[in-house]
């Protein structure tokens, strides 16, 4: 299963939580759209997928994909058809905020193709979006979302928790909520604080209080109970899916499937090695312009590979398979778990380690601590 990820990075206004790579100036966006197309020529030349291999997702990120006019997104999905081997089943998922929808774009993104939504609701909460400087509001957010389900019925939204105002009743009522309108699937991600966002500077100033780690795990263990309560699988750590809503394309990442990244700040893999493009409009646009892709490049290690799936593997409900990894590496992967073992966080069974919903408290430090040092 292959995918193709574009980076749309414009957006209206700064998440003040955002650490991705956007712009608020839409004066590049004809120029992007135009390198973005001409992306797409090159890349399938230079990092084709293996002969009769099909894309079986497509995903529109960012940024703020739904800036996109109706034109443009046509000519990125043309241009993606023209170049690659499309599955006609393919999995199209669009990126969108509820201040850009409208019955109308419902229709357009319907009729060109789009056959999944990401809604980036973060909260049904005012005083939430507010201090996160969305540019929707909470009226906005369920009523838009509302209108979306007379046209898509595979929807995800995103749910952000944890954050210093959000308590534990208003946790509570965000996933009723979602709940109430029937989303199928749900992305839930704790409140980060990254490094060079406004938020870091704020709490730095104590204009905004810190995150509270116990507050964190509190809402975690709560959203993985009320799912399970609820119909919804926890298929991946932050994400949650009724039956047949998993994310064909996010699992592609999480099984180590290829993938092309087109965009400014785009990743790409195809199993041995990843590449990324440079992270600036003006450069990217220049460089397309000149017939490159601007890109760096880095071939993985035999044990950066296994480090990897060990990572991406833990983070599912389906596991660490330990069936494909050899024999001595197994049994020092089975030594260095039994700890995480012994303490309830990891279960070991059917030639799988999985993590206990305590252990996916941990995740990162888990798969840190079962990692391989190269050898020098």
């Amino acid at each position: 299963m292959a995918g193709i990820y574009l980076h749309i990075p414009f957006c209206k206004q700064a998440c003040h939580y955002c650490n991705f790579h956007f712009s608020t100036s839409l004066h590049y966006k004809p120029e992007l759209v135009a390198a973005l197309q001409e992306e797409a020529r090159l890349a399938a030349e230079q990092f084709p997928f293996p002969p009769g291999e099909a894309v079986h997702t497509i995903y529109f990120g960012g940024g703020t994909p739904s800036l996109l006019t109706l034109a443009e997104l046509t000519q990125l999905l043309t241009a993606v058809r023209g170049h690659f081997n499309v599955d006609p089943d393919a999995e199209i998922t669009l990126e969108v905020n509820p201040d850009d929808i409208s019955e109308e774009r419902l229709k357009e993104w319907r009729d060109a193709g789009i056959n999944r939504l990401s809604i980036g609701v973060q909260s049904f909460f005012e005083e939430e979006l507010r201090w996160m400087n969305r540019a929707h509001t909470a009226k906005q957010a369920l009523e838009q979302v509302k209108k979306a389900r007379e046209y898509f019925n595979n929807i995800t939204i995103d749910l952000i928790y944890g954050g210093p105002g959000l308590s534990d009743e208003q946790w509570h009522q965000d996933l009723e909520q979602a709940k109430a309108l029937n989303i199928p699937h749900l992305s839930c991600y704790a409140l980060t604080v990254e490094p060079q966002t406004p938020l870091n500077k704020m709490i730095r100033a104590g204009k905004v209080p810190d995150v509270d780690p116990d507050k964190q795990s509190r809402h975690f263990l709560y959203l993985m109970q009320w799912a399970k309560e609820n119909g919804y699988e926890h298929y991946e750590i932050s994400n949650f899916a009724r039956p047949g809503y998993r994310s064909r394309h996010n699992s592609a990442y999480w099984q180590g499937k290829s993938y092309i990244g087109l965009g400014p700040s785009a990743h790409s893999f195809d199993g041995k090695s990843r590449w990324w493009n440079i992270a600036n409009n003006q450069a990217y646009i220049r460089s397309l312009q000149e017939g490159l892709i601007p890109f760096e490049k880095e071939e993985l290690t035999g044990v950066q590979q296994l480090n990897e799936r060990i990572m991406i593997a833990l983070r599912t409900a389906d596991g660490l398979d330990l069936s494909h990894i050899p024999s001595l590496e197994k049994t020092q992967l089975l030594k260095a778990a039994q700890r995480h073992i012994d303490a309830g966080h990891l279960v070991a069974q059917e030639n799988k380690l999985r993590l206990t919903d305590e252990g996916r408290l941990l995740a990162d430090g888990i798969a840190a601590d079962l990692f391989f040092e190269e050898i020098k």
